[in-house]
């Protein structure tokens, strides 16, 4: 244990995080999310000889300081005031503090940036950048590395599932095989807040997924477990396995461009939009609880329009 971690602070954390996710249902992802902040703050604390029972509004902005310091952007210091505030409530109802240290905390006000979006043109590059290419004169298809091959096919699969179904990155991570339904082309997605919606697969992923299933999967599958997808070791691929291979071919195709797996998703959101779909339409798919979380996109859309009639019209 780390000795800047007191025992009583882990059994706290463990309570709340327990809270989390039976009481109030939230992703694995989300109580993952909220644990990781908390954890961060009993540590700082642990530091100056107090605990998170002991914490006073001005240790609580010192932790807060010292991210600012650490250079975290503004967001990710908004969601840990949003994690600590989270927690307090739950410690003063179950009695384990007598009075909430971060009622008054502020929130950093999160800059409103629009969400990076690819052309039609490069998103279809990416998802097709997994390519194992015919064979070479001469050589037998047993002769290719067969996890290699089965990578790719798995690769091809996922980026067409982000992009094609706009899924998020720990969707996809959490798929398993008897969410897949090729034959009617669906795909049952676990979301956030526990919720599950099922959104349609595009004939690129099925056939990506049929192509992995049939020849990928095998090789890579561990027998015991249902997960869609696994890594090299054999182990259901995590959002950060799937974060690196993103990364990795955005390298290869879109070099000096930020590309995250939400990059691909902020895609099919925009390009839905750009080919008419409702909005509404829109946010079932994606699965957000609020319209306004949908909105920017119409947003990004205009900006697109607008660049597009200064960059073409002649007295724009």
């Amino acid at each position: 244990m780390d000795p800047d971690h007191p025992r009583n602070d882990v059994s706290l954390i463990d309570a709340f995080a327990a809270h989390l996710s039976r009481e109030r249902r939230l992703s694995v992802h989300t109580v993952e999310a909220y644990r990781r902040d908390v954890s961060e703050l009993a540590v700082f604390l642990g530091r100056s000889g107090r605990s998170l029972d002991t914490a006073t509004l001005e240790l609580l902005r010192r932790f807060l300081a010292q991210q600012t310091t650490l250079g975290y952007a503004r967001t990710s210091i908004a969601r840990r005031v949003g994690a600590i505030r989270t927690f307090y409530l739950w410690a003063l109802r179950g009695g384990v503090v007598d009075r909430d240290p971060s009622a008054l905390l502020g929130r950093p006000k999160a800059a409103s940036r629009l969400p990076t979006v690819l052309r039609a043109s490069e998103a279809a590059e990416l998802v097709e950048a997994p390519d194992a290419g015919p064979l070479r004169p001469g050589t037998h298809r047993a002769d290719r590395d067969p996890v290699q091959a089965a990578i790719t096919l798995r690769d091809r699969a996922v980026l067409e599932l982000m992009y094609g179904s706009g899924l998020r990155v720990g969707e996809v991570s959490g798929l398993t095989l008897d969410r897949i339904d090729l034959g009617r082309e669906r795909v049952l997605v676990h979301g956030k807040g526990e919720k599950e919606r099922e959104v349609p697969l595009s004939e690129f992923s099925s056939a990506a997924l049929r192509a992995y299933l049939r020849d990928g999967r095998p090789t890579m599958a561990s027998e015991a477990s249902p997960a869609l997808f696994f890594n090299r070791r054999k182990r259901p691929m995590t959002s950060r396995d799937i974060r690196g291979m993103v990364e990795k071919y955005a390298r290869r195709v879109m070099s000096g461009r930020r590309v995250t797996p939400h990059t691909l998703r902020h895609s099919f959101a925009t390009h839905l939009l750009e080919g008419g779909a409702d909005i509404r339409a829109v946010q079932e798919l994606l699965g957000h609880a609020s319209l306004a979380t949908t909105q920017r996109y119409t947003h990004v859309s205009r900006a697109r329009l607008f660049d597009a009639y200064r960059a073409s019209h002649p007295r724009a």
